[in-house]
């Protein structure tokens, strides 16, 4: 699938209040991950955005399917697609894209996230964990999202000219502690990063 099919699948992507309302009473941990994270943290939307995308421990994967029984989960990884994948491929990536069939339109991402039990194990930098509950924040209205630190964390390996924009946005809204935890986190997994000379600067 070329990169123009892509996008083009994924101009049908839900809201976060769309699939929120669907897991209303889901169990497990799920939030919304990447740029609408920051987007619910910070309250607004400046830019558009591609996709959607949603995190789960791995283990729930399974239940949060069942919650969407119209829709097809095709697996991605390696620069191809796996319609409606099963557990072999499943096991062997942690992303996947929820669709349609009807009209093959995407409606959001679920990243398959590593973890133990209760506790979240970062997939890019396996020394970093966390109890689930220190993973997610909500919005006045209940919706999860991924806390803005990890967002930062995930975003700064590419660290496009939009990471770099999201970040610009989120730093001023950023405590004192919530930037002495990013640092921590980004000199342990990208020592040197662009960013740590901002997140050290008082006041900024």
């Amino acid at each position: 699938m070329g990169a123009d099919e892509v996008e083009a699948r994924w101009a049908g992507a839900w809201r976060p209040e769309q699939v929120a309302g669907r897991l209303a009473g889901f169990a497990a941990p799920w939030c919304v991950a990447a740029g609408w994270a920051l987007d619910l943290f910070l309250g607004g939307q400046p830019r558009a955005h591609g996709d959607l995308e949603v995190a789960v421990p791995a283990g729930a994967f399974g239940e949060l399917r069942a919650c969407f029984p119209e829709l097809a989960f095709d697996a991605v990884g390696w620069g191809r697609t796996w319609p409606d994948a099963g557990p072999a491929v499943l096991a062997a990536t942690r992303q996947t894209w929820a669709r349609d069939p009807a009209s093959g339109q995407y409606r959001f991402d679920v990243f398959r996230e590593p973890h133990e039990g209760g506790t979240w194990i970062c997939r890019r930098d396996e020394r970093l964990r966390l109890p689930y509950p220190e993973t997610v924040e909500r919005t006045a209205g209940g919706i999860p999202y991924l806390r803005p630190e990890l967002v930062l964390l995930f975003k700064a390996k590419a660290a496009r000219d939009k990471d770099r924009a999201d970040f610009a946005r989120a730093l001023p809204r950023l405590d004192a502690g919530r930037r002495r935890t990013l640092a921590r986190w980004l000199r342990d997994a990208h020592p040197g990063h662009e960013w740590l000379s901002a997140l050290e600067q008082p006041g900024r």
